[in-house]
């Protein structure tokens, strides 16, 4: 019978007649005969084996159930069939359930992996300080750090994320635009740095420490500014991130940020000077005062539903220390063996002893290598000269720790080293190609929204307030700074042909060098109408002039109706 294939359905039928005592069992055109109810008994057995091992044939391989059985399953199953199938069953079920990742398997190769189930806030809360304290030593010290914060910010900011108004209502774009310039050069509040200056420093502190905070200052009216406005950086360390807690009103705080009731941001804890500073003393208590949500901008990047940020270089800052100490191993393990020319060796062993002393040709113990030096060992008889050791796997070794580097800031290889001995321009165009639209996506959905946006609002609510602007909220557009070209001509010549087949606009193309499009064409227009004035003809002058450089034949008149 174990040959016999039974659907579900015949198999039911069986069971039912079993259960009412019947010997004789017909289904489907076949006959199954019981000589009596032991026979049945033990026939029932048999059936609930094969029907649980075609239901679990289903889902494993005969072979792999047969394999899987050990010698407990069978002997279990001489006396136990059902509980026996059971165990197989019960531990295919879970090999399922567990082979499907390898990195959620147990066991030895595991048993060091700490991965604890905790929140972003609660590993930001207990690590935060450090990691930026790390970090800011690392970029201090390490020239891969400092290097790799600097190609970061000088393509997410560059010379400046510039913003134009966009109304819709030229005049009064053409305003604001100017009255932007103007406060610009004005805004920050320790009157050291422009817009895009304090931009500059905002973005470093984002990348470094891994969040920073910019508080609006207004002014009075009688300080001389046009709009009556100031903006100041604060580093993320005035944050007072002890403080913690609910609120009887239903709020929270949490690391120094405070929440309503329904989750919305509401105050920032801040202290009045930098904790750090050695002008704090025991004698005067540091307290921290809140400081209104919409006066403060909080930048950073959020990786998680996180509160806080934490520096970009986090991922490799264990790297970069161990790199910094490998290198001082080797350059003075080099330095040593450039130190040493010789060494003067004893003929009788028994008088150098196993670990001879080694002193200089006056017999005083050497204790400070020095250029040139020729130790002696007790009993010296004989001279070796010192062969320094070849390094010729270090550079392959420093070359794949710096692309450990490059990759945990987000970096290409050779933006962070400057070695591009290995890349033609195919790759690097590439590889440039990749880090680009990372940077676009910081641009866009992290900078200009979380830090430009708030301070152009800033802004205009301050100009209308004052009387400068007619409306509070202005909609504006951002230049981004442009990406300087590794074939200009190549990309110059794909422009034009975007904006002929009708794919970019003009004021796309301009806008992606970086420049203000009503600006530029309104200075081409200044400079074309004083050369006409001039009756001066350029080359460059598209007008009147081919790319050839032919002249263009004027147009023919229109001819009247009349005629």
């Amino acid at each position: 019978m174990a040959e016999v294939m039974w659907t579900d359905n015949e198999l039911a039928a069986l069971r039912r007649a079993y259960a009412s005592g019947t010997l004789r069992v017909s289904y489907d055109g076949r006959t199954v005969e019981y000589g009596s109810a032991d026979h049945r008994a033990r026939d029932r057995g048999c059936v609930f084996r094969f029907s649980a091992c075609r239901r679990l044939c289903r889902v494993f391989p005969r072979r792999s159930l047969m394999a899987q059985a050990t010698w407990l399953d069978r002997a279990i199953g001489a006396v136990a069939p059902r509980a026996a199938v059971r165990r197989v069953l019960a531990r295919q079920s879970f090999e399922v359930l567990t082979r499907g990742y390898d990195g959620a398997a147990r066991g030895r190769r595991t048993d060091g992996w700490r991965a604890p189930n905790t929140s972003a806030d609660a590993e930001i809360a207990m690590a935060g300080a450090l990691l930026r304290d790390r970090m800011r030593d690392l970029v201090r010290n390490n020239p891969h750090a400092a290097k790799a914060v600097s190609v970061l910010v000088n393509n997410i900011v560059g010379a400046g994320i510039i913003p134009r108004a966009a109304s819709g209502n030229e005049k009064l774009d053409r305003e604001v635009d100017a009255l932007w310039e103007s406060w610009s050069s004005h805004c920050d509040a320790d009157s050291q740095l422009d817009c895009y200056g304090l931009q500059t420093l905002a973005c470093r502190e984002m990348v470094e420490a891994g969040e920073v905070l910019l508080r609006r200052r207004p002014r009075r009216a009688t300080d001389g500014l046009d709009v009556p406005l100031q903006v100041q950086i604060i580093e993320a360390d005035l944050l007072d991130g002890t403080r913690n807690g609910d609120l009887a009103n239903g709020g929270r705080v949490l690391q120094g940020i405070e929440f309503d009731a329904i989750g919305r941001r509401r105050a920032y804890w801040l202290f009045g000077q930098h904790p750090g500073d050695h002008a704090v003393s025991l004698s005067r208590r540091l307290d921290s005062a809140a400081v209104p949500a919409g006066d403060v901008v909080h930048l950073y990047e959020k990786q998680r539903a996180q509160v806080r940020g934490v520096p970009w270089g986090t991922p490799v800052m264990r790297a970069l220390r161990d790199l910094d100490d490998w290198t001082q191993a080797e350059l003075v393990r080099k330095k040593t063996e450039a130190c040493v020319v010789g060494i003067v060796l004893g003929a009788d062993e028994g008088e150098q002893g196993i670990a001879p002393s080694v002193v200089d040709a006056d017999g005083n113990r050497v204790e400070q290598f020095e250029p040139g030096l020729i130790a002696y060992a007790r009993g010296g008889k004989d001279i070796k000269f010192n062969q320094p050791a070849t390094t010729a796997a270090v550079s392959e070794w420093l070359r794949a720790q710096l692309h450990i580097v490059a990759a945990g800031f987000r970096l290409p290889y050779e933006l962070l080293t400057g070695d591009l001995s290995q890349v033609n321009y195919s790759s690097i165009r590439a590889g440039l190609v990749e880090f680009r639209r990372m940077i676009d996506a910081v641009q866009w959905q992290l900078f200009i929204p979380m830090f430009c946006q708030p301070v152009w609002d800033w802004f205009t609510e301050q100009a209308w307030a004052a009387g400068r602007l007619p409306q509070p909220r202005i909609a504006v557009a951002w230049s981004p700074p442009r990406f300087e070209a590794v074939d200009p001509l190549k990309d110059a010549m794909a422009d034009m042909l975007a904006m002929r087949s009708g794919t970019m606009t003009l004021a796309q193309a301009i806008a992606r060098q970086g420049h203000n499009p009503d600006a530029v064409l309104a200075e081409i227009a200044a400079m074309n109408a004083k050369l006409d004035a001039l009756g001066l003809v350029l080359d460059s002058d598209p007008r009147k002039v081919t790319k050839t450089g032919v002249m263009q034949a004027d147009p023919a008149p229109a001819i009247s109706q009349t005629d």
